[in-house]
């Protein structure tokens, strides 16, 4: 009877130790699995293909709603919910909208006018460096060794300066510098042939001793303002060398870009490094935007564009900056993929090219890995 006892008892402790070690067994089980639960996105990004439909209702009412006093432009996103919405780009709280249109919600956003970011008189865009609380030097605003990294200060002689936003190639192997039509062609104003600088002029660059290519080609840029004109890129680029211009961000940076682009998403993450502002990070807040954007030859309409949030992701000088996908986790392989060549800003949010738009345009690739 002892033994039988005995063997009972030694039975229920096995048993027991066996479900507490498989109980751990669990725990640890579901804490080592880093890249499914840690780095699983909060909100999910909302493809355009999801949005389709809304982006229909969107280009049916746009003439109607650009109207409506105070407002700049429309484009699509989701709600908090994560409803397919239209969302209109306004000065000011306007009143004269609809709720909803064809079903769909309508939400305001109060964007501000969006203006052309050349580099303005602001003390973030002095070149300074290594003061505390800085990044030390150099900065993306000094004049730097040949081959120059991307997302620095460049321009056109006759501009203020902007941002060089990446090395891009043709098929033949012809290497180019790709940034804005108002950063490189002066608003139109420039000759194939011209010189561009590094850096801008606004940082001390002067022609010909800071010159890294010339003016190639450009896409015109139509002042009309909206529902008439019908831009789709503000873009140039200039013929260069390996020599001349690299294909990678200061050290601070992101690094290099990867050649294969992506189509910007609603919620996606990304990332730019700009003359200005340096590296940021934001959140596509809104897709197929059709917008009034401000120069200082007359106001552009543009359409099919990229929003991007918050107002600090850009600023007077970015102009020309890549943008590109932030991604960790097991969405790492995302990472640095293009989706944006960034133009224009307001306080709120920053306006960006498609960057395939801007590829197919010029017959050319990213020059990334």
């Amino acid at each position: 009877m002892r033994s039988l006892r005995r063997s009972t008892w030694t039975l229920v402790v096995v048993l027991v130790v066996g479900l507490f070690w498989s109980a751990c067994s669990d725990q640890r089980s579901d804490l080592a699995a880093p890249d499914e639960q840690l780095d699983a996105p909060l909100i999910s990004v909302v493809s355009p293909q999801a949005l389709a439909p809304v982006i229909l209702v969107q280009e049916r009412h746009t003439r109607q709603l650009l109207d409506v006093p105070g407002v700049v432009g429309t484009a699509v996103g989701v709600t908090s919910d994560g409803r397919p919405a239209v969302k209109i780009l306004a000065t000011e709280a306007v009143g004269a909208v609809p709720d909803e249109l064809d079903g769909f919600p309508v939400e305001v956003m109060i964007t501000g006018k969006f203006f052309a970011l050349p580099a303005q008189a602001d003390p973030r865009a002095k070149p300074t460096c290594g003061k505390r609380g800085l990044p030390p030097c150099p900065n993306p605003t000094m004049r730097l060794p040949r081959p120059v990294p991307i997302g620095v200060s460049t321009g056109h002689p006759a501009i203020t300066a902007g941002t060089l936003g990446a090395r891009v190639k043709d098929a033949a192997g012809n290497l180019f510098a790709l940034s804005n039509n108002h950063v490189y062609a002066d608003e139109n104003q420039a000759n194939t042939g011209d010189a561009v600088i590094q850096p801008g002029t606004f940082d001390g660059g002067m022609s010909p001793a800071d010159d890294i290519g010339t003016l190639a080609d450009f896409e015109p840029i139509d002042f009309t303002p909206c529902p008439i004109g019908n831009n789709t890129i503000d873009a140039a680029i200039a013929a260069t060398t390996a020599a001349l211009v690299g294909n990678s961000t200061l050290s601070e940076g992101y690094g290099t870009p990867q050649s294969q682009t992506m189509t910007a998403a609603v919620n996606m993450k990304v990332k730019k490094y700009g003359r200005t502002t340096r590296q940021t990070t934001g959140t596509v807040s809104a897709i197929n935007a059709t917008v009034n954007v401000g120069y200082s030859t007359g106001v552009a309409c543009f359409t099919g564009q990229i929003v991007i949030t918050p107002g600090s992701f850009s600023a007077g000088g970015d102009s020309g900056s890549l943008i590109v996908v932030d991604a960790k986790g097991r969405n790492k392989n995302d990472n640095r993929k293009p989706i944006g060549l960034l133009f224009a800003g307001s306080s709120t949010q920053t306006i960006a090219n498609p960057i395939d738009a801007v590829l197919t345009r010029f017959v050319v690739t990213i020059d990334g890995n």
